[in-house]
């Protein structure tokens, strides 16, 4: 962890070249922020939830974003929700609080601006350490076949899951495909 906090706040355009570079660092390859690419530039994008740490110099060590995600409910209709993906930190600045430091921030702000819940598909020994939880103990299902314990869910506010049963419909974003 970090000594001292990291500043976190919403990406500019000014960050936009900046946070490609660190994404594909993260993750290896360029999927994921072409991925970013796309997500802000559909309907789930909320500019407010698209958040960078920076280092004391100000140069971007971490990005995150929390997208819109509605879950289907098994008795029709719909509850809103968000979707938190993709989380990057620099490989340098990996294992030091950058991630923690985002998530944390990321649920505070969410919150702060009347979202409920925030589904994650990810790692199951990091997620539940900001309070996420199977999706299945709030009977919301991931359309894709993923370990169980890696489809989570937290809620944001208590209760804003309760009789929420269904599946959650990721933006379009992330079933598409770039040609590299």
């Amino acid at each position: 962890m970090t000594d001292t906090p990291l500043p976190v706040r919403p990406e500019t355009a000014a960050d936009f070249p900046a946070v490609r570079e660190l994404v594909t660092a993260a993750f290896g390859r360029a999927d994921e922020a072409c991925l970013v690419e796309r997500l802000r530039a559909c309907e789930a994008y909320i500019p407010q939830l698209a958040l960078v740490a920076t280092s004391a110099d100000g140069k971007v060590v971490g990005h995150l974003m929390l997208t819109r995600l509605p879950i289907h409910l098994d008795r029709g209709g719909s509850a809103p929700a968000l979707a938190l993906a993709p989380v990057a930190v620099r490989p340098d600045r990996q294992r030091a609080g950058v991630g923690s430091a985002l998530v944390s921030q990321a649920l505070e702000r969410a919150a702060g601006l009347g979202f409920g819940a925030v589904i994650v598909l990810g790692h199951p020994s990091y997620y539940p350490r900001f309070g996420f939880l199977p999706g299945g103990a709030f009977g919301v299902r991931c359309p894709f076949d993923v370990p169980g314990e890696a489809f989570m869910a937290r809620e944001l506010v208590p209760g804003a899951l309760r009789e929420c049963e269904g599946m959650v419909v990721y933006a379009r974003a992330f079933m598409e495909e770039d040609a590299l």
